[in-house]
């Protein structure tokens, strides 16, 4: 059988390119100097102006829902969005492509509809009776006799409730039939008000936006109405129907089919008897306990728009900076400001393994204020108190992420296992597994390496694993006290393989380079033609030979049966962590009781790689 009529957008092969469909309105508009009040393209502009409202409102309303920090205990569906899902809802927006184009239509035909005056206030109530007379009790027996019906809902809305968490793109997500259908119901109180001479642009924007607005609330995930609101005022729960209403439908696909409106259910006889109970219970929430934390901090200021309660799609892909981002960046430049000053750790997203939680915390810091003196004080209260919080909620395992695990901030976290020596939650820097996925990138055959920030924690520990296997390791350091004491941690037959260089000529001959510290441009022609630099630093030096390959910072792909994943970790590919990240989630499903802090053990390094095999969590 083949696709059913409108049940597929004629631009779906258009990709990015679909927005050129406002084209011919845009630059009529711009010809005409339509933002003029005096231009008599004027309606275009508030045209144009109202459908950049609409999909403003979806946004943010995408972004509340996301904002798991104050929606986390509201949440009904408690699954996590995840990247198939995201997908299908990227061209969410194609319904307003489709009613734009239909309202210019509209105005094309009827020339009187363009000089609307700017408000009327008899046309509110004109419209107000219109929508509860015409198009509630229209939208409901469309939606519930027509399309969940046998013959329509298979080819046409399936494809809606096919999303197993809703969101406020999810509304969008329909055929353009239904949108034709709900399009033209929605413009019939607006219609039934010009007819009546009461008609003008103000109410254009109240309905549609107020209607957008109720649309986008009800697919939102999180419960907002106080329970007691109902309690006080029962008559109210048929006036306006709720998130967890809504979710009812979506889920059950049998009951709460109105638009808005429970009243029409309530005639119809689909109302769901439960949806009051389960909507006091939604509101009341419940804050699941995570099991695994890692806590991680933010990069950067452009970096701090990749996060999925500023824009899903975007924090759906490995970040990279876009030219969308830059008008945007005053803007976080003052979140930036604001955090700093008030905010407290903060969930950022979450996802499910095996039945448990795993959540991502953000310490609200960014990069550069690890390195500035007076900030290591603050940093450190940050991440003490995030941890006595996971302490005190029953989180198993906090993995530290990046510098919240620097070796000069707090002994790569031996300062707080030292300082609450009670505790239960374990506290990992997860740069054991770190080491066994830089040392598992070397070559088999390889007989020497270049290794800059040897001196590190990684770097001591990545040196002494090489030199047991009798590779020879030119550490790059200028101390020789701190390379004599890395020395005397090997046994004597492993010493010799340990060698101290001061200048980068010496590894001139070496096409392995381990980084741990940042190489400017001159440093790296030092490199033969061939090199190929494995990277442990932060953040990862820039890649200016063309004749050498460069890794990426150590990484590895979470196991296939994780859930709910629907956000990318900086710039790693989908389902993609750190090794750090990774190394946590080791230390949880192996059920390690020991907290990895402080100097990496080199004896755990193959055993820990080979725990992360064993559960699925495979290398890059």
């Amino acid at each position: 059988m083949g696709a059913a009529f409108l049940a597929s957008w004629p631009w779906d092969n258009l990709g990015f390119f679909k927005y050129v469909l406002y084209g011919p309105l845009v630059g009529k508009a711009v010809a005409s100097r339509a933002w003029e009040p005096s231009s008599p393209d004027h309606w275009l502009f508030l045209l144009l102006a109202l459908f950049a409202l609409r999909a403003f409102t979806y946004q943010l309303w995408s972004s509340y829902s996301n904002m798991l920090f104050l929606t986390r205990r509201r949440r009904i569906v408690r699954d996590g969005v995840d990247f198939e899902q995201i997908d299908k809802e990227w061209d969410w927006d194609n319904f307003l492509i489709l009613q734009i184009l239909m309202a210019a239509t509209a105005l094309y035909a009827f020339p009187s509809l363009r000089h609307l005056p700017g408000w009327d206030a008899r046309g509110l109530a004109v419209a107000a009776l219109l929508h509860v007379a015409a198009t509630e009790p229209l939208f409901y027996v469309a939606h519930r006799a027509g399309f969940h019906g046998d013959r329509l809902f298979p080819r046409y809305h399936a494809l809606h409730h096919s999303m197993k968490v809703p969101t406020p793109f999810t509304a969008g997500f329909a055929t353009p039939l239904e949108h034709l259908v709900l399009g033209a119901l929605m413009a019939l109180p607006l219609a039934g008000a010009c007819a009546a001479g009461v008609g003008s642009a103000g109410l254009a924007f109240a309905y549609v936006l107020a209607f957008d607005f109720l649309r986008a609330m009800g697919h939102c995930n999180v419960e907002l109405f106080p329970a007691g609101l109902f309690r006080a005022l029962p008559l109210l729960r048929y006036l306006i129907y709720t998130p967890t209403y809504h979710t009812v439908h979506h889920t059950g696909k049998e009951a709460n089919f109105c638009l808005f409106m429970p009243l029409f259910d309530r005639l119809g006889g689909t109302l769901d008897a439960n949806s009051w109970e389960l909507q006091a219970k939604n509101r009341a929430g419940a804050d699941e306990v995570p099991d695994f934390v890692f806590l991680a901090h933010v990069v950067d200021v452009m970096q701090s728009m990749h996060v999925p309660f500023v824009m899903r799609t975007f924090a759906s892909t490995p970040f990279a900076v876009r030219a969308f981002l830059l008008p945007l960046w005053p803007i976080s430049l003052c979140f930036m400001f604001m955090v700093w000053a008030w905010s407290k750790t903060f969930v950022i997203s979450y996802y499910h393994l095996r039945g448990k939680l795993h959540q991502t915390w953000a310490v609200p810091r960014y990069g550069f204020h690890y390195f500035l003196p007076f900030a290591k004080d603050g940093i450190n209260d940050q991440i003490e108190l995030a941890i006595l919080r996971a302490d005190k909620m029953g989180v198993k395992v906090v993995s530290l992420a990046a510098l919240n695990k620097n070796e000069a901030l707090n002994g790569g976290g031996t300062l707080f296992v030292n300082k609450h020596p009670d505790l239960r939650v374990r506290v990992v820097h997860g740069n054991t597994l770190t080491a066994a996925v830089i040392l598992n990138e070397i070559p088999e055959g390889t007989a020497e390496v270049f290794m800059t920030g040897a001196t590190s924690k990684l770097g001591r520990a990545i040196a002494l694993y090489l030199c047991r296997k009798k590779i020879r390791v030119m550490m790059m350091t200028l101390s020789k006290d701190r390379f004599q004491r890395i020395q005397k941690e090997a046994s004597p037959e492993h010493q010799q393989y340990l060698v101290q260089v001061t200048k980068f000529q010496s590894a001139g001959h070496c096409k392995t380079w381990i980084v741990g510290k940042w190489l400017s441009p001159r440093e790296q022609r030092w490199a033969p033609p061939g090199t190929h630099f494995h990277q442990f630093v932060v953040p990862p030096i820039l890649g200016f030979r063309r004749d050498c390959t460069y890794g990426k910072l150590a990484a590895m792909r979470l196991p296939k049966d994780a859930r709910g994943l629907g956000s990318c970790e900086f710039s790693l590919e989908r389902g993609v962590v750190h090794a750090c990240h990774a190394g946590g989630v080791v230390h949880f499903l192996e059920g390690y009781t020991h907290h990895e802090v402080g100097a990496i053990d080199v004896d755990r390094i193959d055993l820990v790689w080979e725990a992360a095999l064993k559960h699925g969590i495979r290398p890059v």
